[in-house]
């Protein structure tokens, strides 16, 4: 088994590299890079040199190219002032209140420097007006394209991270001042792991948001998508789809007062970060050089990924329920009225379009039980999860009806059983103790696929009900070329997949007693 399990994560590993590298070079290579920017609003807005600058900044953030320009470069290099070397001055001002480039010394250091180093260094002339007015700054830049390679390097190399005292970088916090520890919480009059030097201020803490227990140590890295404003991928998924939450709270500002003041407020104040740069502002909620502040709003309701889950979980729990029964129904009534009305069920759900038998089943949820269409118009929470798991557990019902009734009606020719009804067993025994137990071997192993294929959503019920979930993501994505996640998506599908033929494997060699991982059996 230990043998059997090592090699699977192995080979499972390599798949995640191969697979992810692959989509690399599909998005990375085959495809139009300028189409992340056509709908983005600042480079429409920008002109000449600026629109530019502005085009490779965004490769860069992307993950296309390496990118500076001789400011920054001055800056993080010359310990310069901005002002001083601002992107309108590269170039040399000399007496006659011309602009030259090539004479300024740290102009040709900026450009040997990076030359040397595979960069392709370009010089954009200020642009001017016919009064002889600057209407676009001048430029030095220098692009690199990145190795394919290197960036599935970087890619998985940076796809794990965790919060430490190391990692805020600011000189002015002394390592004497950084520390990692057990803190009573005020907020959730609970222990909490807190930290000074690090990201978050809270690293494990509870509350009574479901999953209770939330940790801020270790986070996973796939990626900025551009739709959703630059955020992390995981952020994207994991964010919370409800309302604000406003409750009695105490400010970051009074925790240590003896007497501390409730206010009513929307933040949750375990999401504190680090910022070096602080105000008279946020010291009215987080306290004077308190560095930990910008908390996140707290939300109610479940996440994307739990909106998905919960709904797909729900339509699979239902159709095994339902499904199962009746397939071994159909099975034992063979061409009788019981499996001829289950025939025509399963003949209807496979060659009816989901999207009308979709719009059909909805109309009947809303004319005569009043269900809510749209997620947004729901007035309890959970009648907004009905019709999307109704509709997507149909199909899944007709599946297993189809596939049970087939096996059982496979196994029910089988020598053994012909050797049981000889025996005098009657049909009863046979089929719950023989025909079934047999036929459920081909439905366990898809049992884990199931369950967490419930973890990547349905785009077409998810987008007709209007559910915040991730169904649509990876669709979106392509549709508007967002790289960021059209790669994360990659990453969890297949992370899914492999993790839920591994634990189907590990079922089925559970289950049923010809299967082995080890030499002894075979």
């Amino acid at each position: 088994m230990k043998k059997y399990l090592f090699k699977r994560i192995l080979f499972s590993i390599f798949a995640l590299f191969v697979v992810t590298g692959t989509v690399m070079v599909l998005v990375y290579s085959l495809l139009d890079e300028s189409m992340i920017l056509a709908n983005d609003d600042g480079y429409k807005k920008a002109k000449d040199n600026e629109k530019v600058v502005y085009r490779y900044r965004r490769y860069k953030e992307y993950g296309y190219i390496d990118y500076t320009d001789f400011s920054t470069w001055m800056i993080e290099n010359k310990e310069q002032g901005t002002e001083s070397y601002d992107n309108s001055l590269i170039a040399v001002q000399t007496p006659d209140e011309t602009l030259t480039y090539p004479e300024d010394a740290n102009c040709q250091e900026f450009v040997l420097t990076f030359q040397k180093a595979g960069y392709n260094v370009e010089w954009y002339q200020p642009i001017t007006n016919r009064r002889g007015v600057t209407t676009s700054k001048g430029y030095l830049v220098a692009t690199r394209d990145i190795n394919l390679f290197v960036r599935l390097m970087n890619y998985f190399g940076n796809m794990f991270s965790f919060d430490t005292i190391w990692s805020v970088k600011d000189e002015s916090l002394p390592m004497e001042e950084r520390y990692i520890r057990w803190e009573w919480d005020p907020y959730s009059n609970m222990p909490a792991l807190v930290g000074n030097g690090t990201t978050h201020r809270y690293l494990i803490y509870f509350d009574n948001q479901f999953p209770f227990v939330h940790q801020n140590i270790f986070t996973i890295n796939l990626g900025k998508s551009r739709d959703y404003s630059d955020r992390d991928t995981v952020d994207v998924i994991m964010s919370r789809t409800g309302n604000a939450i406003t409750e009695e709270t105490i400010l970051p500002k009074d925790i240590y007062s003896e007497n501390p003041e409730k206010v009513e407020s929307n933040l949750d104040f375990h999401t504190v970060t680090y910022s070096s740069s602080i105000t008279s502002y946020t010291a009215e909620t987080y306290g004077e050089g308190n560095h930990y502040i910008n908390a996140e709003r707290k939300l109610d309701g479940f996440t994307r990924i739990g909106n998905s889950f919960v709904i797909g979980i729900m339509a699979t729990v239902g159709a095994y329920i339902i499904g199962m029964p009746i397939g071994i129904w159909m099975a034992r009534k063979k061409d009788k009225l019981p499996d001829k009305i289950g025939t025509a069920y399963i003949v209807f759900i496979i060659s009816v379009p989901s999207l009308a038998y979709i719009f059909m089943f909805a109309a009947l949820g809303v004319n005569l039980f009043g269900l809510p269409y749209k997620w947004a118009l729901a007035t309890l929470p959970a009648l907004a999860f009905v019709l999307p798991t109704i509709s997507l557990a149909l199909p899944s019902i007709g599946g297993l009806m189809r596939w049970i009734r087939r096996y059982m009606i496979d196994q029910e020719n089988a020598d053994y059983v012909k050797f049981a009804r000889s025996q005098g067993l009657t049909e009863k025994e046979i089929f719950t103790k023989h025909i079934f137990r047999n036929a459920m071997i081909y439905i366990v192993h898809s049992i884990p696929i199931d369950i967490l294929g419930c973890l990547t959503g349905a785009i077409i019920t998810e987008r007709i009900y209007g559910v915040p979930g991730i169904g649509g993501l990876l669709t979106n994505a392509i549709n508007s070329y967002d790289n960021g996640v059209i790669i994360a998506s990659t990453v969890f599908y297949t992370a899914i997949s492999i993790i839920a033929l591994l634990l189907g494997d590990l079922l089925l060699a559970k289950y049923d007693p010809r299967v082995s991982f080890t030499n002894e059996r075979g």
